[in-house]
């Protein structure tokens, strides 16, 4: 990896340009630089939701994800090294796996709402779907590993399913979306 950072205000990114981890400068418009910034953005997204109350088990597994986000960011900065490995999309299955089990069958699309945690756990869900995009439009363009993609993969649905579980943390429930189906009493 480069330099760590001493000096935050460089003056080296005003021509448009940024350093990657192996000291080459790309356009700041690059897509490798959008999938940083999206990995970035979701990492601090994640960082706001462990504001909230939450049980100390939920506490715990995002703030792993924070770690091994910011491994998938400096995988992405530098072109060809790996830094998240498999075993991390390996624990988020589990994690996927063991909160999954705890929860009633979706009848219904849910709006992503309900309680503080949980619509921040949404919006981490939807960021999350958008840098497995950039990830995704990186990978077309150049060769990256797997498990970035399948990470954000991953981790979006489990932003989903904690969503859920926030929701029930103190006996609420999902919010339902109220759609013509079920307004005519059909079944799901």
């Amino acid at each position: 990896m480069g330099n760590r950072l001493t000096q935050i205000a460089t003056r080296t990114g005003d021509g448009g340009t940024t350093g990657l981890g192996n000291n080459q400068r790309v356009s700041k418009n690059s897509l490798r630089v959008h999938a940083m910034g999206d990995v970035d953005e979701l990492n601090s997204h994640i960082g706001l939701l462990l504001c909230e109350d939450m049980p100390a088990d939920v506490r715990a597994v995002l703030v792993e994800i924070q770690h091994q986000l910011f491994n998938l960011g400096g995988e992405l900065s530098v072109p060809g090294f790996e830094l998240l490995k498999p075993e991390a999309v390996l624990a988020l299955d589990e994690a996927l796996e063991r909160y999954n089990a705890q929860l009633p069958r979706l009848q219904e699309f849910i709006l992503p709402a309900g309680t503080r945690a949980a619509a921040q756990a949404h919006v981490c869900r939807t960021v999350a779907r958008r840098a497995e995009r950039s990830v995704v439009a990186l990978g077309q363009e150049e060769a990256i590993h797997d498990a970035p993609r399948q990470y954000l993969n991953r981790l979006s649905d489990l932003m989903f399913v904690l969503a859920r579980v926030l929701n029930r943390m103190h006996g609420g429930d999902d919010v339902y979306w109220k759609s013509e189906r079920m307004q005519r009493g059909e079944p799901g």
